[in-house]
Formats: structure tokens, C-alpha cells, sequence
């Protein structure tokens, strides 16, 4: 080989190299650029002609507070800033979050789209419940797109599910009530919906007790709802409890309806103890829950115990009580003759009380199951006429 061919041949094999090394170092500065939204396309995907693209505001939203079974909603806005029309379908959503745009009332089309033009905008409504005790909430809404560069566009809404309402204190406790005299009570009922509440009635559970009751409510100040962490509205209940009750357990419940817009219902309990010149005594009376306690009887055996009212009082000696009911209509109950007690302040009278042998099988254990059974005497008090003691008995086979 010549001198010259020999030269032409180093001559080429340089400008490979050269070549080479330019074009690695061209592919490695490429991967030193950091990847943009859109550089990376599906294959096939090339966009020939005008093309949609999708810009938004904002994705994620702080609601706040939310009540319990209270609905709450956000708009978000969607852009079309390219060159195309931009059409907008609905995705998945979390349970109890929903997208309510894309009917054709709203402006969507019967096939569930929405179609937004080059320079336009729409907005997308997201709706949700508040479920659950309470605590943050996360519900989120997806929506595709046929913009090649944001095929999906999530929306996410946070806050924080609180009590629809709460009443302060939770049960309303009536202390030293008695048959003569009457006690004055109330509760706050809080509420943390966005609307403050517009009270629409109030009740008592017992029609027949509703004439010893006088119930009112009047809305919270501002300073009262300020203090509840939360509470956006609120109203007061006031009850006025009237003589005449009859001496025993008090176990009413109070409801007050309400719309916030929704319409809602508050229950709040109302427990006491009627005192008077009567009283109960003896094996199986429970002063703290003011009942009887006979437990699970057998009906083959049967049952016979005694118990004792005593009477005080200006009206002690007028006592004649006679018995008018009993609940379960097994309960065979006998009242003796009072006698004076000590000085003769207080008059005792035995209460015989017997489940005979071949008794029928109920439960009164006063439980939701079963209903506490009673004894109702007529007493011939003029301030307690009547008197009702609440029995927890089941009979057995």
C-alpha cells in the first residue's frame, strides 16, 4: 500500500471517532435536561393539528369543617389554552364524593362529556357527605382528558367531619324535683353546618307527660357559639318541669327539629328522680335506679318477697294505697295496713309481692330487650295521687 492510501485510511478512521464521540456527547447532554410535562408522548401519539391542553388553578381545596351527614361542595375551574377544543369526561371518585356537571342540564352532553373550546374555561362541581363519628376527611374526583400532555386531571377536597350538632351538657339531670315543686333546666344544642339552624318545633317523647312540661328554645349568642370549638349556630333549650309528676324514676326524651338547610332532629335526654312523702324500701329496691330489681324468676318455682313504702309528711295519715296495675299481669300484690313508725312521723305499709307457680314467660329486666314491668298504686296523697314503681323481673320456664 502507498504512503497517500495509507493517510487516506487514518484520515477516515479519525472522523469516525469524531463522529462517534460528538454524537455521545450530544445524547448525554440531551439526558442531562430535565424531563417537561408533555416531552414524553405515547407511541403513536404524534399531535398533528390543533390540540387541546388543560390548565387549572388549583387541584386541592381546604373545606374545613363539614357536619355529620351534612353535604358539602367546591367548584374547580378547568382552561383550554391550546389550539383545540378540550373535552372533559368523568373519572373514579372516593365513595362519597360526586361530580354533578355533566349532564346535559348542566351544560354537559347526553353522552356524559363536556366539551370546552380553544380560550375557554368550565367549571367542574365536587360534592361530598360528611360520614362517620368525626375526624379529616379526603374525598377526590378524577376527570380525563383529551389533552395528549394531562390525560387525568385530580381534584382533591380536605377538611374535617365534626358533629352535625352537639347539646351541652349531653342529658339533662333534674336534682332535688319533687311531686309539690316544680325546677327550671336547659341545654345548649351546638351546630357547625354553614347556615346557622332555624328551629322548627320541640316535643317530649310522652304526650301524657307533656302537660307537666313547659318547653321553649331561643337562639345562642355569639359569644356562646365562639366558645364551642367548631360551632358555627346553636340554640338554647329551656324546660320548666311543673308539680304534679308522679314520685318515681324520670325518663323522658326531648327533640327539637330543625333544618340547617337540611332538616334535622336533636334528642337530648331528660333524667331525674320525682322525691316526695313517698318512699320505697325493703329486699330488691335499688335507691339509685329507682326500681325493684326481682331478676330471672323461674316460672315452675315462683317467687314471693316483701317491700315497704313509707309515707311522711303533713299527709302521712291520708295514705291508703291500693293497687291499680301491674305489669307483668302475673304479679300478684297484696298492701297491708300502715303502721306508725319511731314517734309516728313516718307510716310503713307492707307491700306483699308474689309470682305463683305455672307464671308465663316474660321479660320486664329493663332492658331495650325488655321493658321494665310496674306497680301503679293510687295512694290518696293530694300532692301524689299516684304512685309507679318500676319492676325488672323476667319469668322463665
Amino acid at each position: 500500500m502507498s504512503l497517500n492510501a495509507l493517510n487516506a485510511w487514518r484520515v477516515a478512521l479519525v472522523a469516525v471517532a469524531a463522529g462517534v464521540g460528538v454524537g455521545a456527547a450530544a445524547a448525554a447532554l440531551k439526558l442531562a435536561v430535565p424531563w417537561q410535562v408533555g416531552d414524553l408522548l405515547p407511541v403513536g401519539s404524534a399531535v398533528d393539528g390543533p390540540t387541546p391542553r388543560a390548565e387549572v388553578p388549583e387541584t386541592r381545596h381546604a373545606f374545613g369543617t363539614i357536619g355529620t351527614g351534612g353535604t358539602g361542595s367546591h367548584e374547580f375551574t378547568v382552561k383550554n389554552t391550546g389550539s383545540g377544543p378540550l373535552t372533559l369526561r368523568k373519572g373514579e371518585t372516593s365513595c362519597t364524593c360526586t361530580v354533578s356537571d355533566f349532564d346535559s342540564a348542566a351544560g354537559g352532553s347526553p353522552e356524559g362529556t363536556k366539551v370546552v373550546p380553544p380560550g375557554g374555561d368550565t367549571r367542574i362541581r365536587v360534592q361530598w357527605k360528611g360520614k362517620g363519628a368525626g375526624g379529616p376527611f379526603r374525598q377526590q374526583a378524577t376527570i380525563l382528558t383529551d389533552d395528549p400532555r394531562r390525560p387525568e386531571l385530580v381534584f382533591v377536597v380536605e377538611g374535617a367531619v365534626v358533629p352535625t350538632w352537639r347539646a351541652a351538657p349531653e342529658t339533662i339531670v333534674l336534682s332535688r324535683i319533687t311531686a309539690s315543686t316544680g325546677v327550671q333546666a336547659a341545654a345548649d344544642v351546638f351546630t357547625y353546618g354553614k347556615e346557622s339552624p332555624t328551629v322548627t318545633g320541640i316535643t317530649i317523647d310522652d304526650p301524657q307527660a307533656a302537660q307537666f312540661f313547659s318547653l321553649a328554645t331561643s337562639p345562642l349568642s355569639a359569644d356562646a357559639i365562639a366558645s364551642e370549638t367548631g360551632a358555627t349556630g346553636g340554640f338554647r333549650i329551656d324546660v320548666d318541669v311543673k308539680p304534679g309528676l308522679p314520685i318515681g324514676p324520670l325518663k323522658r326524651l326531648i327533640r327539637v327539629g330543625f333544618t340547617m338547610p337540611e332538616e334535622m332532629t336533636a334528642e337530648v335526654p331528660l333524667e331525674g328522680t320525682v322525691g316526695g312523702d313517698l318512699v320505697m324500701a325493703g329486699p330488691g329496691w335499688d335507691s339509685s335506679r329507682q326500681a325493684l330489681l326481682l331478676g330471672t324468676v323461674s316460672g315452675k318455682a315462683g317467687l314471693r318477697t316483701r317491700v315497704f313504702l313509707t309515707a311522711k309528711g303533713p299527709y302521712r295519715d291520708r295514705v291508703r294505697p291500693e293497687v291499680r296495675e301491674t305489669v307483668p299481669d302475673s304479679l300478684q300484690v297484696t298492701v297491708g295496713s300502715g303502721s306508725p313508725i319511731g314517734t309516728g312521723g313516718v307510716v310503713r305499709f307492707p307491700i306483699d309481692i308474689v309470682i305463683p307457680p305455672g307464671s308465663r314467660a316474660v321479660n320486664h329486666l329493663c332492658s331495650q330487650q325488655g321493658p321494665a314491668g310496674r306497680i301503679v298504686l293510687e295512694t290518696g296523697h293530694p300532692e301524689s295521687p299516684e304512685f309507679s314503681i318500676p319492676v325488672c323481673v323476667a319469668i322463665g320456664p
